[in-house]
């Protein structure tokens, strides 16, 4: 089968690839190492009529039905070596082409990042060591004391996606007791984990730290709000792992700027990076950091090796893990 690597950009896929998967990718399919772009495709159509497979990652290029028809006409699959692919991934579906996406290996970092903070935050780490910089050793062990550890208390996680649930299976080793927002997660997917649904409000009301992992598309633009954030406990932190338009952020602002108990870490915001002179950088009580949960460094090739199984398994015949359908597309991030 003829593939090729398709990508607007140049500078991580050949870490995504790495010169083993790229070698054990070649024997599977008739592929080079060279990086193909959509200017390309649209300038010298015929030169890929018969191109079966596409590989990619960040960067993939977005394309009309029509482009999709007249430059691969013989295209069968897109495996894409990252997380989302909200961006590229309809027109190719429509088009009849199976897309195959490495959101589970990106989700392992997100949800080890999220957990590192989730726990740190239970111990009152982020509000005690403030306290602790500006008032003093006394200060902060008291407010320290007002936070519970690690040991039955509430965790609150809104969307039970991939990594949402990621991140429940790895709190399952501390005792902790854990509720989710999630419409489309089941009662009996809900047992499975060993949480408890629950609305928007309760979880905003009872969990010490609520971490949002809501799927990016129009229903969830705006969701978490004043009303919510006013909800939260005493030294309560707020974690944003997902996407930044989930959340209004001039309400989040509000609510740190009104309580300075609360705490809001932010790796995702909306736009990104935040405007200039933006409150997210000085309120001493939101720590920001630029979208770094996600797979970084040598981490990023895990998302490269799932891809290389994705398409052993589909050359083989045997069943694939990790394709995405239109109807995934309406709760994936």
């Amino acid at each position: 089968m003829k593939a090729i690597f398709l990508c607007q950009q140049t500078d991580k896929i050949w870490k995504i690839y790495n010169e083993e998967t790229i070698e054990a990718i070649k024997g599977i399919v008739d592929i080079e190492k060279r990086i193909y772009s959509k200017e390309e495709l649209l300038a010298s159509p015929e030169s890929f009529c018969d191109v079966e497979i596409v590989f990619s990652t960040w960067g993939m290029p977005e394309m009309s039905e029509t482009e999709i028809k007249s430059t691969l006409p013989s295209l069968k699959c897109v495996f894409y070596g990252a997380g989302s692919v909200q961006a590229f991934a309809r027109p190719f579906l429509a088009c009849g082409v199976k897309v195959f996406s490495a959101w589970a290996a990106n989700a392992v970092p997100v949800a080890e990042m999220t957990v590192a903070e989730i726990i740190l935050a239970n111990k009152g780490y982020f509000v005690s060591s403030r306290v602790y910089s500006k008032e003093g050793r006394g200060a902060a062990s008291a407010t320290f004391a007002r936070c519970a550890g690690n040991y039955g208390e509430t965790v609150g996680i809104i969307g039970a996606g991939m990594i949402g649930k990621l991140v429940i299976n790895m709190l399952k080793q501390y005792r902790l007791n854990v509720l989710v927002f999630d419409p489309f997660l089941s009662d009996d997917a809900a047992d499975a984990l060993g949480v408890r649904k629950c609305s928007l409000e309760e979880i905003f009301e009872k969990s010490f730290v609520v971490s949002n992992h809501l799927a990016n598309n129009a229903q969830t633009v705006g969701m978490l709000n004043y009303a919510l954030f006013e909800r939260m406990r005493e030294n309560a932190v707020f974690i944003n792992t997902g996407r930044g338009a989930q959340v209004v952020e001039d309400d989040l602002v509000r609510i740190l700027e009104e309580r300075k108990d609360l705490t809001a870490l932010l790796d995702v915001t909306y736009p990104e990076p935040p405007i200039v002179d933006h409150p997210f950088y000085t309120l001493e009580n939101c720590i920001i950091t630029p979208h770094i949960a996600g797979s970084a460094g040598d981490e990023v090739s895990r998302m490269g090796e799932y891809m290389l199984d994705e398409c052993k398994a589909y050359v083989s015949g045997k069943p694939c893990k990790y394709e995405v359908s239109v109807e995934m597309l309406k709760t994936m991030a």
